[in-house]
């Protein structure tokens, strides 16, 4: 029996399977606002027979979108289009959740296929970028320096995350997953290579980890027990120092499973131009293992997971116990009946709704 297609049941939510489609941005968005772009394509996934959907990173404020494309939930009117994405996956068995972010240093950019790279500053769409100091991404793309932080802006920040997560919950969203990676706010508060600070948000683990453990507990408050409460984070950074670096990101997620997290989806840092990422078939398992094994919480990963024998793999071997497939879903948006038919699964076409299934059963020609 394939354990990719057991159910998963944390705190009150249990998934069909432990297929889920992690957040991948569309850059489709009207001043934050989901549209009919949004409504179709989580639609279609939802129909494809995935346990999970998380919607992609949703801006908790006008300066956290990357592109002016993004996603945001900082008003109502955006809240109100995400109830209607809400109830359409939940219509076809998906559990839905929302990933909440803040770009930091790397917002303000144009979208990937019109460039990637900041905006120019007389661009009338352009704004400034934050982030825990003047210290720029770099690279060809994101040479822009940040501005630099205050107090203020560190408690105002955090105030927009709950304020996401309130309307999140009021959307009906049942999954809230933090974006803690890939060297946006977050993140960027995390790393060496950015957090240069000297005051109680930087230098040490400690310091550095302050703003990722206060965001985390101000959430905490406001998103219900009985709902799973994840996280995105990068653990590692590929830049020659990674034993230091998992050190620390499990000495921190042993903190988040302390303070409440229930799950930690397992990431590249990115807050690097100069990182050798060993790009290939799920090459993130055996860290997901390591943090799972070392901190004793539930995780899942994403990365090169997209044929159905590594998915299964990483669950057989207790690596992972969810599996994020993304890339594999935006080129067949019915992936798990792929993989249902390639693992065995009895009756594979009835992990489809009964429209698709009764008929992929009936006529095998």
């Amino acid at each position: 029996m394939s354990k990719l297609f057991t159910p998963f049941k944390l705190k009150s939510i249990t998934l069909r399977n432990r297929i889920a489609v992690p957040p991948m941005c569309q850059y489709m968005a009207d001043d934050g606002v989901p549209n009919d772009w949004h409504l179709a394509h989580y639609t279609e996934i939802a129909k494809g027979g995935v346990g999970l959907l998380i919607v992609e990173a949703t801006a908790v404020s006008p300066e956290g979108r990357i592109t002016p494309g993004c996603l945001g939930i900082w008003n109502d009117e955006q809240a109100v289009e995400h109830a209607n994405i809400v109830k359409a996956i939940k219509k076809y068995g998906a559990v839905p959740g929302l990933q909440i972010a803040h770009a930091g240093r790397k917002a303000s950019a144009n979208r990937p296929w019109e460039g990637d790279d900041h905006m120019k500053v007389d661009d009338s769409r352009a704004w400034q970028t934050i982030a825990p100091s003047a210290v720029a991404f770099g690279g060809d793309l994101l040479p822009q320096v940040p501005h630099e932080m205050t107090i203020e802006d560190i408690e105002r920040v955090k105030a927009d995350f709950v304020l996401a997560a309130k309307r999140a919950l009021n959307a009906g969203y049942e999954w809230l997953e933090l974006h803690f990676a890939h060297g946006y706010l977050a993140q960027s508060f995390f790393s060496t290579h950015s957090n240069k600070r000297t005051d109680e948000y930087g230098g040490d683990l400690k310091g550095r980890s302050k703003f990722l453990l206060e965001t985390m507990a101000a959430v905490r408050k406001v998103w219900p027990e009985h709902l799973p409460f994840t996280m995105r984070f990068g653990v590692l950074e590929f830049d020659g120092r990674d034993e230091e670096t998992l050190l620390e990101s499990i000495e921190l997620t042993n903190q988040f499973r302390e303070a409440g997290l229930d799950m930690m989806s397992v990431s590249v840092g990115f807050s690097t131009p100069d990182a050798n990422i060993p790009w290939g078939p799920a090459f993130m398992e055996p860290i997901a293992k390591r943090i799972k094994d070392s901190t004793q919480l539930p995780v899942s990963s994403a990365w090169g997971f997209g044929k159905p024998d590594l998915a299964e793999h990483a669950v057989e071997h207790d690596a992972l116990d969810i599996v994020m497939i993304g890339r594999a879903h935006l080129e067949n948006p019915h992936w798990t009946y792929t993989a249902a038919k390639a693992l065995g699964v009895e009756k594979p076409a009835w992990v489809l709704p009964a429209p698709y299934a009764h008929w992929l059963e009936r006529y095998k020609i």
